[in-house]
């Protein structure tokens, strides 16, 4: 399968996933929920999300700030992605609220895989000859298709 997130659409869906994380709580209305995780770890990921597309190499990331590369980000979206997605089963609350949990986790977890850049989907690259640096993939030919 091939990536079909653009550089440009994966920003923007930074900065909407982390708005939706961040607001969850109220806009889904679990904000009652006795257990912390449920309130918390949602309201973690969504600052994490924004402050990680703030200083993304992407075409909406901060022009002076570019830091964290989009496949560092996108493997970032894959593990907070299946730890959200599970969050509601690990910490026994799927009784009272699973939907928003899944549907998000899910959401970072797609966002994640089909980025344009991600190395889920993408083959590795030759190793730039000014660095002096080769890798086995490289000389054993496997980089050649």
């Amino acid at each position: 399968m091939k990536p079909f997130i653009s550089r440009t659409a994966y920003g923007v869906l930074n900065y909407a996933i982390a708005a939706l994380l961040l607001a969850s709580p109220w806009l889904f209305k679990f904000s009652h929920v006795t257990i912390a995780a449920a309130l918390l770890m949602p309201l973690l990921m969504g600052w994490l999300q924004l402050i990680m597309s703030m200083f993304s190499e992407s075409p909406t990331g901060f022009s002076f700030l570019k830091v964290f590369p989009i496949q560092m980000q996108s493997c970032v979206d894959v593990l907070m992605g299946s730890f959200l997605l599970a969050l509601p089963w690990t910490y026994a609350f799927c009784n009272e609220v699973f939907w928003p949990h899944f549907l998000l986790g899910a959401a970072l977890m797609i966002k994640g895989i089909f980025a344009s850049e991600s190395p889920f989907l993408t083959r590795p690259h030759r190793a730039l000859p000014e660095a002096g640096i080769t890798s086995t993939d490289a000389h054993e030919g496997r980089l050649n298709h």
